[in-house]
């Protein structure tokens, strides 16, 4: 049950993740403006936007593969999680630099909550109340 859960908010991520990253390879300037905070990051650099799209692409990859295929993908979901789990880091130590709770919440919907979600995903299932 709880392994099932688990795939299909992996697709669910994967799915949200993969839209994002294709906005920031083939909208970069779109998505830019769009995203709440980024213009607050500096002047609009086509480049830098598209390789973050890129990391996110290959990111919702690897919860995609997890979905559909389960436990044989793991690996593909700890690599996923590891960059979300950085790119929150960032932002974290960002915050604490700058405007605080502010940034904090305006980032917890797009950013922590992946995260989040993305360890919870790997790791391991529970069977029996102990860890697996």
């Amino acid at each position: 049950m709880e392994a099932d859960l688990k795939r299909a908010i992996a697709g669910l991520l994967a799915l949200l993740l993969g839209v994002n990253a294709l906005a920031q390879l083939f909208a970069s300037l779109w998505w830019y403006g769009a995203v709440p905070g980024v213009t607050e990051t500096g002047p609009f650099n086509p480049h830098f936007v598209q390789d973050i799209g890129a990391a996110y692409l290959v990111t919702a990859l690897g919860l995609a593969w997890f979905a559909w295929k389960g436990g044989p993908a793991w690996p593909a979901l700890v690599a996923a999680s590891a960059f979300l789990v950085l790119h929150a880091a960032i932002h974290l130590v960002a915050a604490a630099h700058h405007h605080g709770l502010h940034d904090l919440m305006r980032d917890l919907p797009g950013v922590f909550l992946p995260a989040l979600l993305s360890l919870w995903l790997a790791a391991p299932p529970r069977r029996n109340g102990r860890e697996a």
